[in-house]
């Protein structure tokens, strides 16, 4: 027993470790993007700072004439520039010079301009052009005209950019995958945990079964106890111990299921019950028809009711009423709601009644409803949840199973 107290504890904690490990992530991946921004930040720069260059060589270029100098200025400065793509226009928006620009020469000339214009817009849109003016050396420098430069990122620079979301891109699908093989591992490992408890049980509940059965035969052959009824009593719990160990045994094995009476279950379960709970707890049958047919898997099903039930008692503490409402959905479906007048559950609680090892009683493992979640949705391809509590008001909770045609 004391090996289960850190699984419960992980298990009350695990919200809360969720988060931390979600605030760390937000950290790393801001920082990692921060990082990321500031490179490309100055890389964004130090292009730009290329560019003026290579729109001030292209000026002076055309202003000053060619000599040796300007052969170098053309060779070192402006046929340098192989990564930056680059679009220089004229006074009458033709296109006089295009570097590193992909342009798709198999198409028409109206295409091919089309796709020069679209990249112009994109440059336009991405960088204030750079102005390149236009003197006239004989006429004491007077500007006669002027031309315009667009740019955008380097491919290099782009990959830069989108770099740290393609990393924290691969790190979630990673992080997801590692969390979801993880969890599938750990409930696994509860499954096995889970079925080898209930089979040793049930196990173990055979041998003072079997002895209960030979005493209850010497209580029926006493003549002072033949009649008052002793027998008869001891051997509906017999019974039920009986169906209690069939139970535990059928659970990590897939049950069989059979088309069943579920008003007829659910009446077994609440007439069992009745007496052996507090007579200040009033429980009640309603149904609109009295034969609704399911598939289920009948012992497991009735421990379901039995376990709910149960709750709704400990939920009232003194007096009150468990109502279960059994009626035909749509959609081929049957809803059995049980609900109960006691305390409630807190609404920042119920996403969490499901789990292992969360209880609200001072006694108890918090499997019950778990193994009820199990039985109803692995076993029998249904749905059990909360419908609606609200505290010191009562608590509903909705089974839904496919209804036999």
């Amino acid at each position: 027993m004391p090996r289960l107290a850190p699984t419960i504890d992980f298990y009350r904690n695990n919200s809360k470790i969720k988060w931390i490990v979600l605030a760390i992530s937000i950290l790393i991946s801001a920082g990692s993007i921060f990082y990321t921004e500031r490179l490309v930040s100055q890389l964004k720069e130090r292009e730009k700072q290329q560019v003026i260059l290579f729109a001030k060589a292209i000026e002076y270029t055309i202003n000053e004439g060619y000599d040796v100098n300007i052969n170098f200025v053309s060779e070192e400065i402006i046929n340098k520039n192989n990564s930056i793509p680059t679009i220089l226009i004229d006074d009458h928006e033709k296109v006089t010079t295009m570097r590193n620009v992909e342009i798709d020469s198999s198409k028409n000339q109206a295409a091919i301009d089309q796709q020069i214009r679209d990249e112009i817009e994109i440059m336009a849109a991405t960088y204030e052009p750079i102005i390149i003016v236009l003197r006239d050396p004989s006429q004491n420098n007077e500007v006669f005209g002027q031309q315009k430069l667009y740019y955008k990122n380097s491919f290099l620079l782009t990959q830069i950019n989108a770099y740290p979301y393609i990393q924290l891109s691969v790190i979630a699908i990673f992080g997801i995958i590692s969390y979801l093989a993880f969890n599938f591992s750990r409930m696994a490992e509860q499954n096995r945990v889970w079925v080898g408890l209930a089979k040793e049980t049930a196990h173990q509940l055979g041998t003072p079964l079997s002895s209960l059965m030979a005493w209850m035969e010497v209580l029926r052959d006493d003549p002072d106890l033949k009649n008052k009824g002793i027998a008869d009593e001891l051997e509906k719990d017999i019974r039920k111990l009986t169906v209690v160990t069939e139970r535990f045994s059928s659970i990590g094995s897939v049950p069989t299921l059979r088309q069943e009476n579920v008003v007829a279950l659910v009446n077994t379960v609440v007439n069992y019950l009745r007496p052996r709970i507090s007579s200040k707890v009033k429980m009640d049958v309603f149904t609109l028809s009295e034969n609704i047919q399911v598939m289920v898997h009948p012992p497991l099903f009735e421990w379901v009711i039995e376990n709910l039930c149960k709750n709704a008692v400990d939920a009232i503490g003194g007096s009150g009423t468990i109502a279960i409402k059994i009626l035909r959905g749509s959609d081929s479906k049957v809803f059995i709601d049980i609900s109960d007048t006691g305390k409630g559950i807190p609404r920042s609680k119920i996403s969490m009644v499901f789990r292992p090892g969360f209880t609200t009683k001072k006694r108890g493992w918090g499997l019950g409803l778990t193994l009820a979640k199990r039985i109803i949705e692995s076993y029998h391809n249904g749905k059990i949840f909360v419908k609606s509590s609200e505290e010191n008001q009562g608590t509903t909770f909705r089974i839904a199973l496919n209804t036999v045609s």
